[in-house]
């Protein structure tokens, strides 16, 4: 009997993906959706705390293993955001162009005009919550540095303006499939799957 697994999430984009990934495990894949499960309020300071309460509120309410993922970037010249609120940054329409223009404007404001200090991560933190209370996290990270004006119509969000280290693209440039295979959200799930490996 395969084991049910409840991505905290509504976004069927995500849910597609996540799935795709666990593929190999048996998993009998649900989302949020399936329970009529409302998102939380994420409280949380950092992307650990988030993924945590919004995976043990999808547990508790559907009576199953959870998963919830919370991630985003992190500049340095402006300690560390938009962090967390990386999203919110976007606006109700979620209008990264926006967001983007907006980091823009902070890094000027700070005299950040050298590669030195545009460095950024970004960061993804997954976590696993059981109905009996264990929670398990997971976290990944890629680092490099922002690159202006923005370039490349791939991937979404932040990644036409964030260049890894080692590469001269930045994501938005990249082929989706690709990128994936180097991005924070994919380090974070190969935590993850070698713990799934183990069970």
């Amino acid at each position: 009997m395969k084991t049910k697994l409840v991505i905290a999430t509504h976004n069927k984009g995500k849910i597609s993906e996540i799935k795709n990934l666990l593929k190999p495990f048996k998993l009998n894949i649900f989302s949020a959706t399936d329970f009529d499960i409302s998102a939380p309020k994420e409280t949380g300071k950092t992307f650990i705390e988030n993924s945590i309460i919004k995976a043990k509120a999808v547990s508790k309410k559907s009576g199953h293993i959870a998963l919830a993922d919370d991630s985003g970037l992190c500049i340095n010249a402006l300690n560390g955001s938009p962090g967390i609120l990386s999203a919110r940054w976007a606006g109700k329409s979620k209008n990264f162009t926006i967001a983007i223009h907006k980091i823009e404007k902070e890094l000027l404001k700070v005299s950040a005009t050298s590669k030195r200090s545009r460095r950024a991560h970004f960061c993804c933190a997954l976590s696993l919550a059981y109905p009996t209370g264990r929670i398990l996290s997971f976290e990944g990270k890629v680092y490099g540095h922002l690159n202006f004006p923005a370039v490349g119509n791939n991937g979404f969000g932040y990644d036409p303006i964030f260049i890894p280290d080692g590469y001269k693209k930045t994501f938005g440039e990249m082929n989706f499939l690709y990128k994936e295979r180097i991005s924070h959200r994919q380090i974070a799930f190969n935590k993850l799957k070698n713990y799934l490996i183990k069970i």
